[in-house]
C-alpha cells in the first residue's frame, strides 16, 4: 500500500511528524494517560482507556502503564499540574516508554511541551484513530477520506518539525529565518495537497452515486447494518446472507461499505449492505470525511443496529451509534436493534436490559447462527409496513405514468435524472400494470 500521506517531496523533518503513523511499530512501548477534573468521571475514562488500549495494540504497540489523572484545574500548558507532570515523566522514563497516549484531545502546543518535557513521542487518541483508519483502508475512497482527515489534523501540528531551527539574524524586521520560512512554505504545500484530496474525493464520491443510483432502479429495499466497531456487522452480513466478507475480531476491521443480496423468510429479496463501525469520541473530522461512506444508512429503507451484548458496556455503544446517526440525519430511520454475541452472555441478565431498552429487539448470535430465522421474519414484519414499494426508472417520453401516480396518491420519491426519472411507490391494479416494463433496467 503506498504512504498514507503521499509527501515524499517533502524535506525530512517534516516528515518525521508522520513517522509513528507511516511506521507505527518504531515505537513499541506506550504510557496511556486520561486527564479528568471530576471524581465521578473515573469510571467511563477508565473504560475508554480500555478502548484506547484496544485500538493502540491494532498498531502493534504495547502497553505498559495506564492512568487517569484528576486535576481540580485547568493547566494550559500540560493539561496537568507540575507536580503530576513530573511524576509521569519520571515513571515514563522508568518504564523505558517511547510514546505517551492521551485519551484526551491535545492542542499542538501541548503536545510539543509534553515531548519537550518527556523526550519522547507525544500522541492524542484522535491520532491513534487516524492510524487505524489509515492501516484497514482498502478502496481508493476510504484511502482519500483518511488522507484528507490526516492532512487537515496534521497542518496546526507542523512547528512540531522545525522547532531545531529558530530565527535568524537577518537584516530588517520583515526578514524572517529559515524555520519560519519553510513553515509557511510546508503550509502552503499542505493547503494544496487538501484541495486537490478534496477534489479527488468528490470525484469518487460522485462515480459511488451514479453507482448507487443504477442499484436503486433494481426494485428492491435496502437495509444498511451499522453499530459500534467490532460489534459483529460482518459476521451477521455474513451469516445473513452466505458471501465472505472480512469479518476479524478487531476494531474497523471494515471501513468500505459492502453491499450482498439477501432472501428473506417471505421470499422477499433484498440488499444488505455493512457500513463503517462507530466508536466514542470519534473526531468529527473523520464523520465528515466517511459521510459519503456512510450515507447508505440515509438511503437504506431499514437499518440493523448490531450491538455486542458480551460487551459491560454495551448501553454507552448503543448512544454512541445513535448519536452519530443523528449527525448524519438517519435517526428518524425505521430500526431493528439487534443484540449480537448472545453465545458470549452467561446470564439473562443482559438479555432481559436489552430487552427494557427496546422491546422489538432481536438477540442472535452471527457466529453460531442462532436467531437469524427470528430476524429474517422481523425484517419481513417491518418492510410489510412499506406497502411493497417498488421503483421504477420512466424515460422522460413517459412522464405521463409519474403525474398519474402522483394524482393517485402512490408516488413515494421523484428524481430526475439525464434519461429519465427514478421513482418509487406502491401503485396498484392497471397502473401497476402499465408501470411493470419500467420496473427493471
Amino acid at each position: 500500500m503506498p504512504e498514507p500521506l503521499s509527501l515524499s517531496l517533502l524535506p525530512l523533518p517534516f516528515r518525521w511528524v508522520f513517522e509513528v503513523r507511516e511506521k507505527p511499530r518504531q515505537v513499541e512501548r506506550a504510557y496511556l494517560i486520561s486527564v479528568i477534573k471530576r471524581e465521578d468521571q473515573r469510571g467511563g475514562a477508565e473504560s475508554l482507556l480500555e478502548e484506547l488500549e484496544e485500538l493502540v495494540k491494532n498498531l502493534g504497540i504495547q502497553i505498559f502503564k495506564k492512568k487517569v489523572v484528576r486535576t481540580r484545574k485547568t493547566f494550559p500548558g500540560h493539561l496537568i499540574g507540575k507536580g503530576k507532570l513530573k511524576e509521569i515523566v519520571g515513571q515514563v522514563k522508568e518504564l523505558n516508554c517511547d510514546v505517551i497516549i492521551f485519551d484526551n484531545e491535545i492542542s499542538p502546543s501541548q503536545q510539543r511541551n509534553w515531548e519537550e518535557e518527556s523526550k519522547v513521542l507525544v500522541i492524542d487518541r484522535h491520532e491513534v484513530i487516524l492510524d487505524v483508519f489509515a492501516e484497514r483502508a482498502q478502496t481508493k475512497e476510504a484511502t482519500l477520506q483518511v488522507q484528507l482527515a490526516r492532512l487537515e489534523y496534521s497542518l496546526p501540528r507542523l512547528r512540531r518539525a522545525w522547532t531545531h531551527l529558530g530565527r535568524q539574524r537577518g537584516g530588517g524586521v520583515t526578514q524572517r529565518g529559515e524555520g519560519e520560512a519553510q513553515i509557511e512554505l510546508d503550509q502552503r504545500m499542505l493547503r494544496d495537497k487538501i484541495a486537490s484530496t478534496k477534489k479527488e474525493i468528490r470525484q469518487v464520491s460522485t462515480r459511488r452515486q451514479t453507482s448507487r443510483k443504477k442499484r436503486h432502479r433494481i426494485p428492491l429495499p435496502t437495509i444498511a447494518v451499522v453499530g459500534y466497531t467490532n460489534a459483529g456487522k460482518s459476521t451477521l452480513l455474513n451469516a445473513l446472507s452466505g458471501s465472505k466478507v472480512l469479518a476479524a475480531n478487531k476494531l474497523f476491521a471494515t471501513l468500505d461499505p459492502t453491499s450482498r443480496k439477501l432472501s428473506l423468510p417471505s421470499g422477499r429479496m433484498v440488499i444488505l449492505t455493512d457500513t463503517v463501525g462507530f466508536i466514542r469520541k470519534l473526531p468529527h473530522r473523520l464523520v465528515d470525511a466517511f459521510r459519503a461512506t456512510l450515507e447508505e444508512t440515509v438511503v437504506a429503507d431499514l437499518l440493523l443496529h448490531v450491538v455486542d451484548l458480551s460487551n459491560p458496556n454495551f448501553e454507552n455503544q448503543m448512544e454512541t451509534t445513535l448519536e452519530v446517526l443523528g449527525e448524519l440525519g438517519a435517526e428518524q430511520k425505521k430500526i431493528i436493534t439487534v443484540f449480537n454475541k448472545i453465545d458470549l452472555v452467561e446470564s439473562e441478565t443482559e438479555k432481559i436490559r436489552g430487552r427494557v431498552l427496546d422491546e422489538r429487539a432481536e438477540f442472535v448470535s452471527s457466529s453460531k447462527k442462532i436467531g437469524l430465522d427470528s430476524l429474517g421474519t422481523a425484517i419481513d414484519t417491518l418492510l410489510e409496513g412499506e406497502g411493497n414499494l417498488v421503483s421504477y426508472f420512466i424515460p422522460h417520453e413517459s412522464y405521463a405514468l409519474v403525474a398519474k401516480m402522483r394524482k393517485e396518491g402512490c408516488l413515494r420519491s421523484e428524481e430526475v435524472e439525464e434519461n429519465g426519472v427514478l421513482v418509487k411507490g406502491n401503485p396498484r391494479g392497471k397502473l401497476r400494470s402499465e408501470l411493470n416494463k419500467f420496473s427493471e433496467f
